[in-house]
């Protein structure tokens, strides 16, 4: 049976079906509070607990930590971007963890970006370390990965395509909202994963809506590439990719044949000009919902709620 811990600025909670009762620990990080499994056992048999609305979380992935994120990973996204999923190799960028805030913060757009999108993602949380060369298999699978969260990927478009730079595009603060909970996960849980359904809503309107069995490069895989180059440790985050329904497109097959053509600068106007008419991208005051749960409830990561606001 999953456990959905909770954080607040100054303690860490567990959920129960009566309340949120307080986890009896010393740890000020996520890894930390993984590493006292004890204390968030007893917490979750606590009598002791106070309403969950009662609560302001903050995001329960604590920073300074590596976050990591794939690339096009759902092959819904991939065909949308005019890519063909059997090709799409497994790719990985960083995020700055400074980008990590609460499930309800606002998220910040910095005044010179003018094309700001969203990617509800599936979080992943490192239960313990991987160092470069760990033996991943499917026993021990479970072992590394201590919980799922809910992540939001903003980016900033016009940042991230003209300079091919994601690291920038998608880390000014406020980038990730993460949370509200994270599920610890049983071993036998982890095999649901593909049961997860990722949804988000922009302003009530619903944009993204798809199961992870559109997910291109599972847990498996990814983390057998990812310990190749890449340590992880306890507390760590892995954004594992977006399905479609972002304010991105691509451009018509023509038109992305024409403007090959070009030269960069005259290319990029061309398509930002397009791109400017797209009402799907964020605005002032725009309100972001974004949930994971399967359809049956059972593994539920509950649902962030953040405001877009223009600096």
């Amino acid at each position: 049976m999953s456990i959905s811990v909770l954080r607040t600025a100054d303690a860490w909670w567990v959920v129960t079906p009566a309340g949120a009762a307080e986890v009896d620990t010393t740890a000020t990080t996520t890894g930390q509070l993984l590493a006292d499994r004890q204390a968030i056992r007893a917490a979750s048999t606590s009598s002791e607990v106070v309403p969950v609305e009662s609560l302001a979380p903050v995001s329960p992935v604590t920073a300074p930590c590596r976050v990591v994120a794939q690339m096009t990973n759902f092959a819904s996204h991939v065909r949308d971007s005019g890519g063909d999923p059997a090709t799409v190799p497994l790719t990985f960028f960083r995020k700055a963890s400074g980008s990590i805030s609460g499930p309800h913060d606002d998220v910040i757009r910095p005044a010179h970006v003018r094309l700001l999108d969203y990617e509800v993602e599936i979080g992943l949380v490192f239960g313990r370390d991987m160092p470069v060369g760990s033996e991943i298999t499917s026993d021990n699978l479970a072992g590394y990965i201590a919980g799922l969260v809910v992540t939001n990927d903003i980016s900033a478009r016009d940042v991230q395509l003209p300079k091919t730079q994601f690291y920038e595009a998608k880390s000014y603060p406020t980038f990730t909202p993460v949370g509200p909970v994270l599920v610890l996960l049983e071993d036998d849980e982890l095999k649901r994963f593909t049961d997860l359904r990722l949804r988000l809503w922009v302003n009530g309107g619903l944009r993204q809506d798809m199961t992870v069995a559109d997910m291109i490069y599972r847990p498996l895989q990814t983390l057998r590439a990812l310990t190749g180059f890449q340590r992880m440790d306890a507390g760590d985050l892995l954004l594992t990719g977006t399905p479609i329904g972002t304010a991105i497109s691509a451009p018509p097959k023509p038109v992305e044949i024409i403007g090959s053509l070009l030269p960069p600068a005259v290319k990029w106007k061309m398509f930002f000009k397009n791109q400017a008419k797209n009402p799907k991208y964020l605005h002032d005051g725009d309100v972001v919902e974004a949930a994971i749960a399967t359809d049956d409830g059972a593994i539920d990561l509950g649902r962030q709620r953040t405001t877009v606001r223009y600096r």
